[in-house]
């Protein structure tokens, strides 16, 4: 102040910013703090990103104020610190969006501890995401594309748990819900019971079964019927196809219980040396706690661009992970004074022939016709 005395609080101005007096001449003014307003900024920008509300019930102002006052918070990209804790339990899965993008997403405890933006699952995508992560005891996945080799390169001593209900529905996939013939009736049977077995005597006696309905109908997954004259070849069957297998879904069926009984990933929840670690036999956790949300969040803020819906789903899973700071404390200077690139000046062209223009010339072949061009 003019006086140098003391300032006290005096009300507000018609914007609703603190007024303030010195107590000595009167004088009044107001005070800028640049850090505070940034951080409302952001504070409301993540709560309208991540809610379920519009922009006109995040901030008094208008929409178009919002959108213009936020506009520097797209560049805040939030990031889940890597603690090098051995977790128990991760269960990792995939989420696509629209734009062609793909979330691979670990979590524990319902909470996120990473993610890896990519394409499409593949082995060098999830290798990537499980390269920040030190390997757990047990890993709960759903089998897709890729991530049983990069497990097996970066995860080599965790224990698989595939998750049951993908399972069923693989095998609802093959034999349908409703199979027609014995052997898929038996077969679809076993794969009902997987998500109902709570005790490990429950699993021994459901590997019996599997091998009791390989002992009965284990022939029809061998049969086959080679091309003549008189079969008609299903549409699947390539032209140069001579033979294939009779029952060919029947077969896939079993063979993908069979497979993941001799890996012995059926059944890891219910191995007594980890009964410390309460493993889930589902993605449940997952699948209706992280993907299901996400999915409802891009749903309610639906137009968003590929960027800004990939910028609400990180802040999404930063606020929802174990141990994450306030959003305020993400916000460097390179996030509202971008670094901009300089004006260039503009290049003169060189003396000479036009080395490329719009002009039609006579060269070329084009040039602007004049007269009735030869017609009489």
């Amino acid at each position: 102040m003019v006086c140098g005395g003391r300032l006290k609080r005096n009300g507000t101005t018609s914007a609703g910013r603190t007024r303030w007096r010195c107590a000595s001449c009167g004088a009044s003014s107001t005070r800028s703090r640049p850090d505070v307003t940034r951080r409302g900024q952001l504070e409301a920008f993540v709560a309208w990103l991540t809610g379920t509300g519009c922009q006109h019930d995040t901030t008094p102002a208008s929409a178009r104020s919002f959108r213009r006052q936020s506009a520097w918070c797209w560049r805040v990209e939030p990031s889940i610190a890597v603690t090098g804790e051995v977790y128990d339990c991760v269960q990792l899965d995939g989420i696509y969006l629209s734009g062609g993008w793909c979330c691979l997403i670990a979590i524990t405890r319902g909470h996120p501890i990473a993610w890896q933006w990519c394409d499409q699952e593949k082995k060098v995508v999830w290798a990537a995401l499980m390269n920040t992560l030190p390997a757990p005891r047990v890993v709960v996945t759903d089998g897709g594309r890729g991530i049983h080799a990069a497990l097996g390169e970066c995860w080599a001593t965790t224990r698989v748990q595939r998750c049951l209900v993908h399972v069923q529905r693989n095998m609802r996939t093959y034999l349908t819900s409703k199979p027609r013939t014995d052997a898929g009736k038996a077969l679809w049977a076993l794969g009902k019971q997987l998500t109902r077995l709570p005790e490990p005597d429950d699993a021994a006696k459901w590997l019996v079964g599997l091998n009791a309905w390989h002992e009965l109908y284990g022939h029809l997954t061998r049969q086959r019927t080679y091309r003549s004259d008189d079969t008609l070849a299903p549409s699947w069957v390539k032209p140069t196809q001579t033979w294939w297998y009779t029952h060919a879904n029947l077969r896939k069926a079993y063979r993908l219980l069979q497979r993941l009984a001799r890996e012995q990933t059926l059944f890891t929840y219910l191995d007594p040396d980890l009964a410390d670690l309460q493993i889930a036999s589902t993605t449940n956790w997952i699948e209706g706690g992280i993907n299901a949300q996400l999915r409802r969040l891009l749903a309610t803020h639906r137009g968003m661009t590929c960027e800004h819906q990939r910028r609400a789903i990180e802040w999404y899973l930063y606020l929802h992970s174990e141990h994450h700071k306030a959003p305020a404390k993400l916000i460097n200077p390179e996030h509202y004074t971008p670094n901009t690139p300089r004006h260039r000046e503009p290049r003169n062209e060189p003396i000479g022939p036009v080395e490329y223009d719009i002009h039609p010339t006579a060269e070329e072949g084009l040039w602007a016709r004049k007269g009735w061009a030869g017609r009489p």
